[in-house]
């Protein structure tokens, strides 16, 4: 890892945070955070998002591919249905997704498929109204 500093990647994560998954979002989840989640809200923010997510070499679209692939097979419904927007967002076509969880039922079993593809219209739905 660099020699950027836990605040430095912090800020860093939460305008990336806020582009990939909405500004609103975002704002809600910190102001939602208690004394008992906010290490996790600002650890995940400066690690997952400034340091990971900014980094050079994969871009937006390729790593929201990767996420949903492994939160469809580690079975994470929240985190799903709302990397599918970000999905969307950092341009994957809702083809491109279905193919995805086609790829999850087959090598992480039928059952993590059809709540991938449940929860992936329920997103698409929610994005249509927004």
């Amino acid at each position: 890892m660099s020699d950027e500093t836990e605040e430095s990647l912090f800020d860093k994560g939460l305008a990336v945070r806020k582009e990939v998954l909405g500004a609103d979002y975002v704002e809600k989840s910190i102001a939602g955070a208690d004394e008992f989640t906010r290490t996790m809200a600002e650890w995940s923010t400066a690690y997952c998002w400034g340091a990971l997510w900014s980094r050079p070499g994969f871009d937006r679209r390729s790593r929201s591919i990767v996420n949903l692939a492994m939160i469809a097979a580690l079975n994470r419904p929240h985190e799903l249905k709302l990397h599918v927007k970000a999905a969307l967002k950092n341009g994957l076509t809702k083809d491109e997704i279905k193919e995805i969880f086609l790829q999850v039922a087959v090598y992480a079993g039928v059952p993590a498929g059809i709540d991938s593809f449940r929860l992936a219209r329920e997103a698409f739905k929610e994005m249509d109204g927004e």
